[in-house]
C-alpha cells in the first residue's frame, strides 16, 4: 500500500489495443485527463485498505491509478496479479444532491470481508 494516509493521483489515460493481449488502459501524456483521491482506512501487513473518489470517470480509472503508484486492487486479474479470490473493488456508497438527500450503502461481498477485516473493517449491525 502507499506510504502516505492520503494524497491525489492526476495521471492521463489512454485506450491501448494488441492483437496478443486485446484492450486494456494505460497511464500515457497523451491521454485525456484523469484525477483520483485517495486515503487510507486502515492497514495490514502487505494489505491496505483504500478509499477511492475518482474525480473524473475515466474506464478502469481506479485500477490504472492504483496499478501505476505501485499498490494495485488486490484480484485484479488485468492490472495487478490476480490474487485474492476476485476484485476487491466496491463502489460502496452514494450520495445524490437531491431534495430530500439521497444515500445508499452497500455491505462488502464475502470474499473481501478476510482482507478488510485484516486492515480493521468490522460488520456495524444494522440500525
Amino acid at each position: 500500500g502507499p506510504a502516505e494516509d492520503a494524497g491525489r493521483i492526476g495521471a492521463p489515460l489512454r485506450k491501448v489495443s494488441t492483437k496478443a493481449a486485446g484492450w486494456r488502459m494505460e497511464v500515457h501524456p497523451e491521454g485525456q485527463p484523469a484525477v483520483t483521491d485517495w486515503r487510507v482506512l486502515g492497514r495490514a501487513p502487505g494489505l491496505a485498505w483504500i478509499e477511492f473518489r475518482p474525480a473524473t470517470g475515466r474506464t478502469h480509472q481506479l485500477r490504472v491509478h492504483a496499478a501505476a503508484s505501485g499498490w494495485p486492487i488486490l484480484g485484479d486479474p488485468v492490472y495487478g496479479g490476480g490474487e485474492g479470490g476476485g476484485l476487491h473493488l466496491l463502489a460502496r456508497a452514494i450520495e445524490l444532491p437531491v431534495e430530500p438527500p439521497l444515500a445508499a450503502e452497500a455491505p462488502p461481498p464475502e470474499h473481501m470481508r478476510a482482507a478488510l477485516g485484516a486492515c480493521g473493517w468490522a460488520v456495524t449491525p444494522p440500525g
